[in-house]
């Protein structure tokens, strides 16, 4: 019988990877908007929304944060801004299925980070998944003579986001909320120029603005959701979960935009789920070994 606690967790950890999951189809009903855009709008709007939220549960005083972690959240804010970027990037030219790379190997990428940056220790069958891994995205320069990039930016963007965020101990919603304050600076920047250049898409259209604006809600709803099953889940069984996001964004990369699925890239994405599975059933194992002593 899963008690209340676990099942509230997992329709919030549902909610979160199902909405990552189906995000390419917003950002494609945008898509003629230019990446740099979208980000400034997703950046600004999540920090109104993120602050509205704080204001209503009587957690703004959450925000007041010493002095010397600031440089610290604003590398965070700046990986959280790149991250972003590349993802939007992806989606508008037609690259999801790379970008479904990227979030695969993001477990892998942060049991990396953490052995070379932490100086954790991995066990055998994780140094097995780590090179099977590897041999996929060799395999990947190996037929298609390029390096994917993108996969690679989100993935190493977002585990070095989860390097430097677990340092902090910041509030989920708080945390969040200064990083996006410190860079709406740089996003109304943007759009400032952009509009003395001409090239601001804003105003032009009430349902292209509204939809821009929804960035924020599309940026803080799934990260709340997130937040939320972190507390009420154990971190294997989350592992396991975040799986969803990914797969959902691929099948839609394949079915709904027609993005290329060879044998090529089947065999080189087979390396990845093939690492996974060896990553998550070895964490299964290891997680129930411990619950015995």
């Amino acid at each position: 019988m899963i008690d209340r606690t676990t099942l509230h967790g997992t329709y919030f950890a549902l909610g979160a990877y199902l909405f990552w999951g189906v995000s390419p189809i917003y950002f494609k009903w945008i898509n003629h908007v230019s990446a740099e855009e979208i980000l400034s709008h997703r950046i600004i709007w999540a920090f109104i929304l993120l602050i509205a939220i704080l204001a209503y549960t009587g957690d703004l005083d959450r925000l007041k944060v010493p002095l010397r972690i600031l440089p610290k959240i604003l590398v965070t804010a700046m990986l959280l801004c790149f991250n972003w970027l590349v993802f939007i990037y992806a989606v508008l030219n037609n690259q999801i299925t790379e970008a479904a790379l990227g979030y695969f190997i993001n477990p892998l990428v942060t049991l990396f980070l953490g052995v070379v940056f932490l100086k954790e220790h991995m066990r055998p069958l994780q140094w097995i998944a780590v090179m099977i891994a590897a041999s996929g995205i060799i395999l990947q320069l190996l037929l298609f003579g390029a390096i994917p990039w993108l996969a690679l930016g989100l993935a190493f963007t977002f585990g070095f986001y989860g390097l430097f965020r677990k340092s902090l101990n910041l509030h989920a919603v708080a945390g969040l909320a200064i990083e996006t304050a410190m860079i709406v600076p740089f996003a109304l920047t943007y759009l400032i120029w952009s509009l003395a250049q001409g090239v601001l898409t804003f105003g032009d259209d009430h349902a292209i603005d509204g939809l821009l604006m929804l960035g924020g809600l599309v940026t803080a709803f799934p990260l709340l959701c997130f937040a939320a099953a972190v507390k009420r889940l154990s971190l294997v069984a989350i592992g396991l979960l975040q799986y969803i996001s990914p797969s959902m964004s691929l099948v839609l990369a394949i079915y709904l935009y027609g993005e290329p699925f060879d044998m090529g890239r089947m065999i080189s994405f087979g390396f990845i789920w093939v690492a996974l599975v060896v990553f998550s059933v070895e964490t299964w194992h290891h997680q129930r070994k411990m619950q015995h002593f």
